[in-house]
């Protein structure tokens, strides 16, 4: 941002001369000059300062409503509805649930088997991890395994893998970990002179089960598996599994997805069976909540947005003050959020008018705020789902552009959210919202100020060029005069002179 400042004279291209012969201090007098012809200049710099502000002050108020309408469709896209949560009955299980699960449904079943990952060891055993792979046996040295190694996966090479001539250990389990097969080698070091090398998958899951195999050793015994690659099992009763190739099963129900930590315990009262988990899907109240008082939380902070850049108090520095645009606009805010919402669930209910906003825990206050109780919204959403749901909620629809969310929304279902979603989308909108707007108008004002102050640069420097040229003028002028008076002086002086000696 410009701030206006007083002209400052600058270096003239033709050196001053300060008052030599006039004795006049010329510098100082032209910049006192200056200063006056650069008054028109310095009140374009405040003006320049006063409409950036402008302009951030709209673009303050325009984030804050382009954040309501964000809130707003939280809800108004069906956010209050879709809220689901998944609950387990054990420790052993976690449940989660998205916008697709079916509130009501439910399962039960128990735990029989984790996923694993396969871990092989080598059958021979080496007695340095640094010297020759190939030689550098302490027992077993048969069956050493021979390279390069082939990796099968479900019948299949995946490819081979060879350490070069006088490698060692460590140069095989470094060779394995770049291989890029989902394989993960380190060194177990025995004691001081036995070492082996361990191999695992990097996935869980039956699938991913693997064999290293050799042209000498084609059904891979040159490593034994010390844990099997399996998947994760659950018992749905009745002969009914479920398997998942990780301890995470998406979507056992729709949009419901369990993680597993444990294998179910035996049943105290029957060993023969393990202990049954049921998870259950039921609509998430909390988060409908979190959303509504998402929703007030945005209102209330474009209403204050608004009345710090347009206070009209005594004494007030607002920079859009008494902006009747603006103030109209949180009045509108309040309006829509204190207007009774009239809709099937109402109607339901035989009240006349519309269901009041209070009753969802929601009303003004005595300082132009919107306050929100959480608990009645709870209650009211337990009692009466549809009705909580008209009164914060609605519909909005597109407008003659056919695009959802812009300027020229309808709304379609009366709620809070759906008109105050329209409301922030007319104001807020980045191609044609009425603050945006305004916000660029004062962009372009800005823009057109900046290049007359510029035009006064130049038109500024230019007059002290011509001031400095003219001083000049002067004093060359003056001290020719002073020359002539000087040799006029001496000769009238030789003319006469009563004192000279006669010849």
């Amino acid at each position: 941002m410009t701030s206006p400042t007083s002209y400052t004279t600058s270096t003239s291209s033709t050196s001053m001369i300060s008052g030599l012969v006039s004795g006049m201090d010329t510098s100082s007098i032209i910049s006192q000059l200056m200063q006056i012809e650069a008054q028109p200049q310095n009140l374009l710099k405040t003006q320049l300062s006063q409409t950036q502000a402008q302009a951030a002050a709209y673009r303050q108020i325009n984030t804050a409503m382009a954040s309501l309408s964000s809130a707003a469709q939280a809800i108004t896209d069906g956010g209050l509805t879709s809220a689901r949560k998944a609950s387990s009955s054990s420790s052993i299980v976690a449940a989660s649930a998205d916008s697709t699960a079916v509130a009501g449904s439910s399962l039960t079943f128990s735990v029989t088997q984790l996923a694993s990952a396969q871990t092989s060891l080598s059958a021979g055993t080496w007695s340095s991890a640094t010297t020759d792979v190939r030689t550098s046996a302490a027992t077993g040295s048969s069956t050493l395994p021979d390279w390069p190694l082939s990796v099968v996966v479900g019948g299949k090479t995946l490819g081979t893998i060879d350490v070069p001539a006088g490698g060692s250990l460590n140069d095989a389990a470094a060779a394995i970990n770049n291989s890029g097969y989902g394989l993960s080698a380190t060194v177990v070091q025995l004691d001081s002179s036995h070492f082996k090398l361990q191999v695992s998958s990097t996935s869980t899951g039956g699938a991913a089960a693997f064999s290293l195999q050799s042209a000498s050793d084609p059904t891979g015994t040159a490593f034994s598996v010390t844990t099997a690659a399996q998947d994760a099992k659950l018992d749905l009763g009745n002969g009914n599994t479920a398997s998942s190739s990780s301890n995470t099963f998406n979507n056992l129900l729709t949009g419901v997805s369990v993680t597993v930590s444990q294998v179910s315990p035996a049943d105290p009262a029957d060993a023969t069976k393990k202990v049954q988990t049921s998870i259950s899907v039921s609509n998430d109240t909390s988060a409908a909540t979190g959303l509504v008082q998402a929703l007030v939380d945005a209102a209330n902070a474009a209403l204050k947005s608004i009345s710090d850049n347009t206070d009209s108090s005594d004494g007030s520095t607002a920079v859009l003050k008494g902006n009747w645009t603006l103030t109209n606009l949180a009045g509108q805010i309040l309006s829509q959020v204190s207007g009774a919402v009239d809709g099937a669930a109402s109607k339901a209910a035989q009240m006349t008018g519309g269901a009041s906003p209070k009753m969802a825990g929601i009303e003004l206050t005595k300082d132009g705020t919107i306050s929100f109780d959480a608990s009645t919204f709870s209650s009211l959403l337990a009692s009466n789902a549809a009705l909580a749901t008209q009164i914060v909620g609605g519909v909005t629809g597109a407008g003659a552009d056919n695009v959802n969310h812009s300027p020229d929304d309808t709304i379609d279902v009366d709620g809070l959210a759906s008109r105050l979603s329209v409301l922030a989308e007319q104001a807020s909108d980045s191609a044609t919202g009425m603050i945006t707007s305004l916000a660029n108008s004062q962009d372009a004002q800005a823009k057109d100020i900046q290049s007359q102050i510029d035009d006064w640069t130049l038109r500024l420097q230019m007059r002290q060029q011509t001031l400095t040229d003219q001083f000049n003028a002067m004093e060359t002028a003056l001290g020719t005069l002073k020359s002539q008076s000087s040799w006029l002086s001496s000769q009238i002086s030789s003319l006469y002179n009563p004192n000279a000696s006669k010849s």
